[in-house]
């Protein structure tokens, strides 16, 4: 049995690590080639801006999350001292929600550059996108720090109430006051996020089929058709991927809080740590600018290795 859980706990850090690097390398080069490009223009777009910040974010959420699990399988018990487990959690948490909800803010700058609509709030959100994406960032960015440090707080009063002496029935109520309240709080963030991305996706899919409805039928290439249908693909492809990754973080409150399903949770975690980097591989390719510069890096290494 002891060599089980070793071999368990060997394969699990050896699946995490490969996870976790290969989406650091892939994260590590959007930033670089945004900031290569940044260097040479002197200033970015908004879709770059987006992009920059949330390569930046993947990449050392994804080297907190190996922390964390390498920590939680090899050496759980130094996990679990308070100092290190409060400062472990807090950035882990803030890092996650960074990372989904600027994920979700590039899903909405999509449906808002490229979806028609005549409401007039969404024409001036069209108008003043390119300003608003800045503070949006930063407002992500912020909330997510005030709500894991405030999640990281919780569950180190949890702990401290758990080993200190008193009313069995009080320090129970306090106990579940603090559960509450991590719960709720993990569970907006991640609804919060999801919601944005269901509904950016629809509204550009009703662009899209009322765009069709409304278009006379020619042979001439419709170059509004095309950025809905480009657009379209990378947001559909991102709302299967983010859906299955909404439940596998749903999964990760219920069986935290039932205490059982290892099984369960280490398909949940090997999918938690791969989507960053597939979603950042998805992004590289529906952007002309990196998949170019992948591709000539590539092909530049094979030539090497061929010339070898």
């Amino acid at each position: 049995e002891q060599f089980n859980v070793t071999s368990y706990a060997a394969m699990a850090v050896a699946i995490v690590t490969l996870e976790v690097f290969a989406g650091m390398w892939i994260n590590t080069f959007i930033f670089s080639v945004i900031c290569i490009a940044w260097v040479k223009k002197k200033t970015l777009s908004s879709n770059e801006k987006i992009l920059l910040v949330l390569g930046c974010c993947r990449f050392w959420y994804l080297c907190i999350a190996w922390i964390y699990a390498f920590l939680s399988i090899i050496y759980p018990k130094y996990l679990h001292v308070h100092s290190t487990l409060q400062l472990v959690v807090s950035i882990y948490i803030s890092l996650n929600y960074s990372n989904l909800w600027i994920s979700a803010c590039l899903c909405v700058f999509y449906c808002i550059k490229i979806a028609n609509f005549r409401n007039s709030f969404f024409i001036y959100l069209k108008v003043k996108i390119d300003r608003i994406v800045p503070w949006l960032l930063l407002g992500s960015v912020l909330l997510a720090l005030a709500i894991g440090y405030d999640v990281s707080e919780n569950l180190h009063s949890k702990n401290d109430n758990s080993t200190c002496r008193g009313n069995f029935w009080e320090e129970s109520i306090k106990m579940e006051e603090h559960l509450f309240n991590v719960y709720f709080l993990t569970g907006f963030g991640y609804a919060a996020s999801f919601t944005a991305v269901i509904f950016s996706a629809l509204l550009l899919l009703f662009s899209l089929w009322r765009h069709k409805r409304n278009m006379q039928t020619n042979s001439m290439k419709d170059l509004s058709m095309d950025a809905h249908i480009k657009a379209m693909r990378s947001v559909v492809s991102f709302l299967v991927m983010y859906s299955i990754n909404f439940i596998c973080l749903i999964l990760t409150i219920i069986y935290s809080a039932e205490k059982n399903g290892n099984a369960m949770m280490f398909l949940v975690f090997v999918y938690l740590y791969a989507f960053p980097g597939v979603h950042s591989l998805l992004l590289i390719f529906s952007n002309p600018k990196l998949e170019n510069t992948l591709l000539r890096i590539l092909s530049a290494v094979k030539c090497k290795v061929c010339m070898r």
